[in-house]
């Protein structure tokens, strides 16, 4: 979850269960902008004093604000000696954050950790939280521009120093080049890949990447744009909204990359009452993959016992109220799905609105804010969450078909997908 959404009450003023505390910017084109950095660029005259002041700012940020006052029974004081000075020697802004994100990780908490300007996650992170970093120093980081960075719109994965896509947004140069989730990344331009620094000076030219894909190496070329995080994820929802036929039902289908803003649900409200999908016979609900930011009350679409609105202007515009989906539907769920859509998920299958499909959540639902440290974005759990009294943190919602994901092949397939329309079109 992230802490902070715009319009909530004074308690939630500054959280989002996020990953996503989404503030009023959700969908807004106009939000902030600065140059990503050149992956080179660190303060070299005196790298040990500002790596420390740095390091210093997060371990107490994490002291005074982190949920747990005790900090999971953690000596907090020694820890900061045992990656003190490993994080002032750090040569480079990456190699800081490895150390911060070492010490982070003693916390064994979600949501929480630092982020560097060569991360896609510094930037989507500071749209989703704008409205509590325009009092934490957002303006410097961003001086009267709006939040972008150049990039092909791919959520990745990285380990053991290898890339590996783990969702291409619906409507970006990704989308458009036929990247698919599991495909691993080599190199751009034949020179090694990195998220930000393989774009950076890039726009509207291709780049061309080397692939790994099923066992196959192959070369597509992508053309990087500007990316405004919460106007991709905000398109990228609608652009993913289709209707497929199946066995003679029509199997409605939307993707809810991000949910840090109400004007995720909106969207997806007015794409059930007058969209694509309004003649569905049923609908599949995907929540794989991207940021949380939902609450509860997102399940209420789901009520049956509630009128639905319209009103009709003078001059014809229509705008539906309360509106609702009375149809079959199932989710879609797997191990990004994460914070408020975890939430959805666990009330989604406790109330048995339909079958859940797909694979365990990630167990990601503390409570998150968000402060600009030197060069980067602490995210950092300032809030413990229970769901009807459960703690889900580090369990996560299992769902009620359980289909792994497959490896990724040259023919177009989607083996959780598959099965939720196979299951709507049968019921």
């Amino acid at each position: 979850m992230v802490a902070g959404m715009a319009g909530t009450s004074h308690s939630r003023r500054g959280f989002l269960w996020l990953a996503g505390a989404a503030a009023a910017a959700a969908g807004s084109p106009g939000a902030l902008r600065a140059e990503p950095p050149n992956a080179d660029a660190w303060d070299r005259s005196s790298p040990s004093t500002a790596n420390a002041t740095i390091f210093e700012e997060v371990w107490q940020t994490v002291r005074d604000r982190f949920y747990d006052p005790h900090l999971h029974g953690l000596d907090w004081p020694t820890i900061r000696e045992r990656y003190g000075p490993d994080a002032a020697q750090a040569p480079t802004e990456d190699r800081l954050a490895n150390v911060i994100n070492q010490m982070l990780s003693e916390l064994h908490a979600s949501h929480t950790h630092y982020y560097t300007r060569n991360e896609p996650e510094y930037y989507q992170l500071a749209a989703i939280f704008a409205g509590a970093l325009r009092r934490r120093g957002l303006e410097r980081a961003f001086p009267g521009g709006r939040i972008a960075y150049p990039g092909i719109g791919i959520l990745s994965r990285t380990g053991t120093g290898r890339n590996f896509v783990s969702g291409v947004i619906d409507a970006t140069p990704a989308h458009r080049a036929g990247l698919r989730a599991g495909d691993e990344i080599i190199a751009a331009d034949d020179a090694p890949f990195q998220p930000i620094g393989s774009f950076i000076g890039r726009n509207d030219k291709p780049v061309m990447l080397t692939l790994r894909r099923d066992g196959t190496t192959m070369r597509t070329a992508v053309t990087p744009i500007d990316l405004e995080p919460n106007k991709m994820f905000l398109e990228g929802m609608q652009a993913s909204a289709r209707v497929v036929r199946s066995n003679g039902r029509r199997i409605g289908y939307v993707h809810v990359w991000s949910y840090a803003g109400y004007a995720y649900q909106r969207a997806l409200e007015h794409l059930i009452a007058d969209g694509v999908r309004k003649d569905a016979d049923v609908l599949v609900w995907d929540l794989r993959d991207g940021w949380g930011g939902a609450i509860p009350e997102y399940l209420d679409l789901f009520n049956t016992r509630t009128p639905t609105m319209q009103t009709i202007d003078r001059n014809g515009g229509r705008e539906f109220e309360n509106i609702k989906w009375r149809k079959p539907v199932a989710m879609l769920i797997n191990g990004g799905t994460r914070s408020g859509k975890e939430i959805l998920a666990y009330g989604f299958k406790k109330y048995r609105l339909g079958e859940v499909i797909g694979t365990r959540t990630e167990g990601a639902v503390l409570a998150a804010t968000a402060f600009l440290i030197g060069n980067g974005l602490l995210l950092l759990a300032v809030r413990d969450v229970l769901i009807d009294g459960i703690r889900l943190e580090g369990v996560g919602v299992t769902p009620t078909i359980e289909v792994q994901p497959g490896p990724v092949s040259a023919e177009q397939s989607d083996a959780q997908l598959d099965k939720a329309i196979a299951t709507l079109s049968e019921s």
